[in-house]
């Protein structure tokens, strides 16, 4: 069992940043792929990025492309969104998951993303 908690979401204007980090329980955290999806009002759960156990490969949605990067820091057990160029678009709650044997299974709670126009 692995527990994930988001921080970092907030209220910012268009064109600004925001850095979302994702800290889990457990010291074997470099067993898993990670990722982080986000889900809009009234809208279905999509997914944004995801980085491999070692962090050498990630991979990005098209929307959030050349603007978000996601890492990792495998000591601290802890993933990282870097979202920067803000859109209004991107609103939405932003949740990080673990991936263990090619399935998402393990998910937070989730945190709250608000890009003002």
């Amino acid at each position: 069992q692995v527990q994930l908690v988001e921080s970092g979401g907030g209220l910012v204007q268009a064109g600004g940043s925001l850095r979302l980090s994702c800290a889990a329980s457990r010291r074997t955290f470099s067993s898993y792929g990670m990722g982080w999806f986000r889900q809009a009002p009234g809208k279905e759960r999509e997914f944004v990025a995801r980085i491999n156990w070692s962090g050498d490969t990630t991979y990005y949605a098209d929307s959030v492309k050349g603007r978000f990067t996601i890492s990792r820091d495998n000591p601290k057990s802890t993933a990282y969104l870097e979202m920067n160029s803000l859109e209004p678009e991107d609103t939405a709650v932003y949740y990080c998951a673990a991936q263990f044997l090619n399935e998402w299974r393990y998910w937070g709670q989730g945190t709250q993303v608000t890009v003002s126009s």
